[in-house]
């Protein structure tokens, strides 16, 4: 029974630490512009080919929530439906997959997006 009891408490306090760790509030200027300045605004700012595909330029807030040519990329609250986490999660078709031509963000990046787009892609 003790044992239990102590199994509980510690999956419990696990599981408290990882909601506390997923809560971690994500800064625009300090967590998301440094990922999409150094994967993104290579192609996606004014003149650049990605910009010219899309429309979309990722080097500021503001440019970024205007979207594209073909609608929004950051739906504020909702990381699943938001073309920005699938297109850099690999949820969409591989041919748009981004980074286009490069490697997949790493995991901890592809994180920071979806937890400041599901805290509501707010500009700090």
């Amino acid at each position: 029974m003790c044992n239990k009891l102590i199994l509980r408490a510690a999956l419990l306090s696990g599981a408290a630490m990882l909601m506390a760790c997923s809560l971690k509030s994500v800064s625009f200027s300090k967590d998301v512009q440094p990922i999409l300045s150094k994967n993104c605004s290579e192609c996606h700012a004014a003149g650049k080919p990605g910009f010219e595909a899309s429309g979309l330029d990722t080097t500021n807030y503001a440019s970024l929530m205007k979207g594209g040519k073909f609608g929004p990329l950051v739906k504020p609250g909702d990381a699943f439906t938001s073309a920005l986490n699938m297109l850099v999660e690999g949820r969409a078709h591989p041919s748009i997959r981004m980074p286009h031509g490069k490697e997949k963000l790493p995991a901890a990046d592809i994180e920071t997006l979806k937890n400041w787009v599901n805290q509501g892609a707010k500009n700090d």
